[in-house]
């Protein structure tokens, strides 16, 4: 082989090697960016998420905060009626027990 023939191929060789370590070179720039590019919709989708269960949270606390306020509400009425129907009844006890305590 003459001497051309074997710089040639050196060359040759010499580029193919360029090629290949620039091919791997962009290939492990391709996975690094695709893996911050799905690291970054990841932390997207987690923001996202924890934004709406904060929401869903207050919504629920304000629903169970209302829910409360109503049911307090039904139970004072209740216990005012307890009240009222009891001193009505208070007079009519007192005469019962004075009735039982002169009696014996």
């Amino acid at each position: 082989m003459s001497l051309e023939g074997i710089k040639q191929v050196t060359e040759a060789e010499e580029m193919t090697q360029r090629r290949k370590a620039e091919a791997q070179a962009q290939a492990k720039k391709t996975v690094s960016d695709a893996r911050r590019a799905g690291e970054a919709a990841l932390a997207a989708a987690r923001g996202e998420a924890e934004a709406k269960a904060a929401q869903f949270m207050k919504e629920a606390e304000e629903k169970a905060s209302k829910q409360a306020e109503t049911v307090v509400e039904e139970t004072k009425r209740s216990c005012d009626a307890l009240r009222k129907a009891a001193g009505g009844r208070m007079a009519e006890a007192s005469a019962l027990i004075v009735r039982r305590v002169v009696n014996v």
